[in-house]
C-alpha cells in the first residue's frame, strides 16, 4: 500500500510538472512604429562606406524626376528614394543596401517596373 502511494505521488508530481511546462507557452506580437525601420536604414548609412544603390530613372527635367520618384514611392515603400543632381541629369536613386546580395534582391523586384534599373556604388566624397 505504501508503494502504491509513492507511485501515485510520483505520477501526480510528474503530471503537475508536465502541465506547468505547457502553461508557460505563449505568443508575442511586436507592434513597432514604421519610423524605426527608417532609423535602421539611416544607421546602416553611418556604419558602412561600401554602400549600394539602385538607379531607376534619369532626366534633364527636375519635374519629371520628381514625378518618377512619386510614382516609385506609390509602388514600392520598402526603400528610401532620393533625387540626385549629377550634371546634366537628375537621377532617382533607391535604397541604402549594405551588401550586393541585398541590392540584387531589391533589383529583382524593381526590374518588373523599371527594366533599365542598375545597381551601383556611389562615390563617397572624403571629408578634409
Amino acid at each position: 500500500m505504501a508503494l502504491n502511494i509513492k507511485h501515485l505521488s510520483f505520477i501526480f508530481l510528474l503530471s503537475i510538472c508536465f502541465f506547468s511546462l505547457n502553461a508557460q507557452e505563449g505568443n508575442v506580437k511586436i507592434d513597432q512604429d514604421k519610423e524605426i525601420d527608417k532609423l535602421i536604414e539611416y544607421k546602416k548609412d553611418l556604419k558602412t562606406n561600401k554602400l549600394y544603390k539602385i538607379q531607376v530613372y534619369q532626366s534633364i527635367d527636375p519635374d519629371k524626376a520628381q514625378r518618377e520618384k512619386m510614382n516609385f514611392l506609390n509602388t514600392y515603400q520598402d526603400w528610401p528614394v532620393e533625387i540626385v543632381w549629377n550634371t546634366p541629369n537628375y537621377k532617382v536613386w533607391v535604397g541604402n543596401f549594405a551588401t550586393r546580395l541585398e541590392a540584387d534582391r531589391a533589383l529583382a523586384k524593381i526590374k518588373k517596373d523599371y527594366m533599365n534599373a542598375i545597381i551601383f556604388q556611389p562615390k563617397v566624397e572624403k571629408s578634409k
